[in-house]
Parts: structure tokens; C-alpha cells; sequence
């Protein structure tokens, strides 16, 4: 507000009137001061920053996919299960948003740091060329990336293995004497999804595999779905199949029913995320025990630590464990 009274050439209470709607200040002061409001950005704090002169006391978060996948898949549900654990014991709020794309994540963090809504943002999905950690960066605004790789000045990253969680589902599947495996993967352009499908093209070709692949999807039920019946219809279809999360993999064993194929007799199947789905259809999946709600405390963790002036850094979560179980097997000769 001084800035804005120094600008216009007024009082601050001048300018408290003005920006108020209160009386006290002539129309076209009231609308030069307003003017100059709109030059500098300002946008009217929150009530609860305004009368304790601190932060907003609150966290925020934007995912930028379709918001009928929250209903679909359970991981983001439990990471912010694992989020909200560690901001309750600090009493921090959670502002969370759903929109359709990254430009307008963008610009939700230039709203939020103008009408000063957050005080750090957890930053989800990181992409290969990904515009948002030079956003905040100009902001100032700290930030965690989770399933990120890289950390800046104010920017932690928690870091999840997937190279090394794929070459352990690749090696499985590999001593089992599979030798034609695709990869359902998730969105395109994501860091992780790109991360996968760069470890299983190095791991075939290590092994001297040929007919390895990986195909993008939505990660929804009805594209994995889709997807899995276009496999099983070409003439010669893989042995095996790896789905990015536990949805896509319950769709595949229906998809293989459909045909009258047996799992694993006929396809072995594989889910990168273990849940309760996972042990719900028959087979019972085998699934990487990642721990959503422990990578969302771990995330909490790191942004409550930079809030408190700690130093940015990436944190790295332990590799997962690959529970097998019923749906994979030996390839039929």
C-alpha cells in the first residue's frame, strides 16, 4: 500500500479507502489509486494474513489433468492423505485446484502470489521441459516437486527411482522367460512416464530384446482397456504387459477375459501401483508396493522445512518392492 500511495500521489489511508469501497476519497482519486493497483499486480491479501501480519498459513496445490481422474485413480487421493497428515500437525491449510492445463497452473500460481493466498506450493507431475520451476522461481514462492529430480534455490525435489523400479519388473518378467513385453504407460510428456519408457528401451536392449515397447495413454481404465484389446488382436501379441497404475491393469484382465485368455497362462500382467484393486481381481495383480501416502508426508515434510529456512534439496524415497503375486508367470512354450 505504500507503494500504491507513493505511486498516486496520495495517503495510505487514501489508498485503504479507495481499494475498501469506503468513503473519505473523491471518484477520481478512488479510480487513479485503483489504476495503479491494477499496474503493480496487488490483489487484496487474505483476512486472516491481513490481521496477523504473517503468512497465509496456507499450502497449495494444482494438478493439471482431467478432474474426472481423481475419481479413478487412488494415488493422488492417498499422497494428499499423506499431505494433509503433516499440515494438520503444523495447522496449515491445503488450497487445492484441478485445471485443464499447465499454462493455466501457471497463472493460478501468479493469482495466488498476488492476493498472497500461499505461503509454498506442492508441485506435481514435473515434465520434461517444464515451464513452472522458473515461474515460481520468479515469484519466490517456495516449492517441492514431487517425483522431480532436480532442486533450485527455493525448489526441493522428492525423487522417486523409477529406472530402478522398472528394471526390477523388467528382470522379473525376464527370468520368467518372457521375451515380448509392452509398457501401458501413463500421460505423455511427463518426466516419470518418459523416465519409465527410457529405462525399459535400456534394459531391452541390454538383454538383447527386440520386441519391447511402450504406448501412452490417459491412464484410465477405458484406455488401458482399449489398448490391451488392440495387443491381444495383433498376430502375434505380447507375453507380457506392464500398466503405470493399478486401474489400467484391472481393465487388462477383463480386456484378456473378453477374449476367453486366461492370466498369467496366457499374459502376464503387472501393475506399477499396488492397492486394494490390485488384490480384488482375479488373479490378484502382481504390483510395485510404492507408498503414496508416505511420499505425500515426506513431500509436506520437505516444504514445511523449506518455509522454515532450510536450505532447498532432493530427497530421494526408498525403491519399491515388487510384490509378485498370481498374475505373473512362465510363458506358455
Amino acid at each position: 500500500m505504500k507503494d500504491i500511495a507513493r505511486r498516486a500521489g496520495v495517503s495510505e489511508s487514501a489508498v485503504s479507502f479507495a481499494l475498501n469501497d469506503r468513503p473519505g476519497v473523491s471518484q477520481a482519486t478512488r479510480e487513479r489509486v485503483r489504476r495503479v493497483a491494477e499496474e503493480v499486480g496487488w490483489r487484496p491479501s487474505t483476512a486472516a494474513r491481513a490481521l496477523s501480519g504473517e503468512g497465509a498459513a496456507t499450502i497449495g496445490l494444482v494438478l493439471a489433468r482431467p478432474a474426472r481422474m481423481l475419481g479413478v485413480e487412488s494415488f493422488f487421493l492417498q499422497l494428499i492423505s499423506g499431505v494433509q497428515q503433516v499440515l494438520a500437525e503444523r495447522r496449515l491449510g491445503l488450497l487445492f485446484q484441478v485445471v485443464d492445463e499447465v499454462t493455466a497452473e501457471c497463472a493460478m500460481y501468479r493469482h495466488w502470489w498476488a492476493e498472497h493466498r500461499v505461503d509454498g506450493v506442492l508441485l506435481v507431475d514435473p515434465r520434461s521441459r517444464d515451464p513452472r520451476p522458473g515461474v515460481l522461481a520468479s515469484l519466490g514462492l517456495p516449492a517441492v516437486a514431487i517425483g522431480g529430480t532436480d532442486s533450485g534455490e527455493r525448489l526441493s525435489a522428492v525423487a522417486a527411482d523409477d529406472a530402478g523400479a522398472m528394471a526390477r519388473i523388467v528382470a522379473h518378467l525376464y527370468e520368467l522367460g518372457h521375451r515380448d513385453i509392452v509398457h501401458v504407460a501413463g500421460l505423455p510428456g511427463l518426466a516419470h512416464t518418459e523416465r519409465r519408457i527410457a529405462s525399459l528401451r535400456a534394459e531391452a536392449e541390454r538383454r538383447g530384446l527386440s520386441r519391447v515397447r511402450s504406448l501412452t495413454t490417459d491412464y484410465s481404465d477405458t484406455e488401458g482397456a482399449a489398448v490391451t484389446r488392440r495387443l491381444l488382436a495383433e498376430e502375434r501379441p505380447p507375453t507380457a504387459v506392464v500398466y503405470d497404475n493399478d486401474v489400467m491393469a484391472a481393465a487388462g484382465v477383463a480386456a484378456a477375459a473378453e477374449r476367453g485368455l486366461s492370466v498369467p497362462g496366457d499374459l502376464s500382467l503387472v501393475s506399477w501401483e499396488d492397492s486394494v484393486l490390485c488384490r480384488m481381481v482375479h488373479p490378484w495383480l502382481t504390483a510395485l508396493a510404492r507408498d503414496p501416502v508416505a511420499f505425500g508426508r515426506t513431500a509436506a515434510q520437505e516444504l514445511t522445512r523449506l518455509l522454515d529456512g532450510c536450505a532447498a534439496r532432493t530427497v530421494r524415497v526408498p525403491l519399491p518392492e515388487l510384490l509378485v503375486r498370481e498374475s505373473t508367470a512362465e510363458p506358455r512354450a
